[in-house]
């Protein structure tokens, strides 16, 4: 399997490069377990699903916590057909049949729980998609279920979900239906934007 992000960290301030250059060393801890590939648009992180997310949250979590605002938008996908399968991205998880979706809803929200706080506000909106299965729209709506009981659960919108809470359980709800909505070795896809600081919260 190949999963990875396309990232771009946007710093309303003046001094964006500051903000951005300080917060890359967010990705220290990650940088053994990941392949990162930077151009002048986005930056290209492949690894496996937990790392990849969390190597987004302490970047965005970095470059937050100046008070600036601040906003990631992450393409995020799984399974490709048109990628080549890469080692490094293989877990035991994403392999073997679909399980019943309420096991993999009870599954979600006992990661999403036990996750511990970043201490940093932030705001979400993402849309899942789960391509190339008949019962894509059963998978959606397991996932908005799931949603709803996360604890971050803000609103549903046209055409995404609306996450609010602390950074540290809105990026590992937004894992959580990543990885168990849609088969395991399927090709999923989200569109997240992450938002911090911003002056015009509602």
């Amino acid at each position: 399997m190949f999963s990875g992000a396309q990232i771009s960290l946007y710093p309303m301030t003046d001094d964006f490069v500051g903000v951005i250059v300080n917060a890359l060393s967010a990705l220290d801890p990650y940088r053994e377990r990941l392949r990162i590939e930077t151009d002048d648009i986005s930056t290209l992180i492949v690894g496996t699903p937990d790392i990849v997310f969390a190597a987004m949250r302490d970047l965005f979590v970095a470059a937050a916590k100046t008070g600036k605002h601040c906003v990631l938008h992450a393409t995020i996908s799984r399974g490709c057909p048109g990628e080549p399968d890469d080692p490094m991205c293989h877990v035991p998880e994403m392999t073997g049949p679909l399980a019943p979706i309420e096991e993999r809803k009870a599954q979600a929200l006992a990661a999403v729980g036990s996750i511990p706080v970043a201490g940093q506000p932030s705001a979400a909106q993402f849309s899942l998609y789960t391509l190339g299965i008949d019962q894509h729209m059963d998978e959606i709506y397991g996932c908005i279920d799931f949603l709803k009981n996360s604890g971050v659960f803000d609103r549903s919108k046209n055409f995404c979900t609306k996450l609010r809470g602390d950074a540290a359980p809105v990026f590992a709800t937004v894992h959580e239906a990543f990885v168990r909505f849609g088969p395991p070795q399927g090709h999923v896809t989200i569109d997240l934007t992450v938002s911090a600081n911003s002056p015009s919260k509602i």
